[in-house]
């Protein structure tokens, strides 16, 4: 049986499931993201990074399931791509 999560813990990422949103203060702490807020939104804008989805008028936040796909090639990230499920990381060894 699962535990349930005291009010104002995090759950850990990887027990996201990929429907799941995080905001860019948590992807930092937990140093996923290993560049600063300033050089994702760099990132964002050139397309080798996750676009995230504006919840409300002052807050964004990433889909876990295509920073999951990210985190698996960052290199070779094209944003656009990340609506197929059959992505692949071009150049890496299977």
């Amino acid at each position: 049986m699962k535990q349930e999560n005291p009010i104002g813990q995090l759950v850990p990422f990887d027990d996201l499931p990929d429907s799941a949103f995080v905001r860019l203060n948590q992807l930092l702490s937990i140093g996923l993201v290993p560049f600063s807020a300033a050089t994702t939104w760099r990132r964002v804008r050139a397309g080798t990074f996750p676009k995230p989805v504006r919840i409300s008028p002052q807050v964004t936040a990433w889909r876990v399931g295509q920073i999951r796909e990210w985190s698996k090639c960052p290199s070779n990230f094209v944003a656009d791509c990340t609506k197929s499920k059959h992505s692949t990381c071009k150049g890496s060894a299977s």
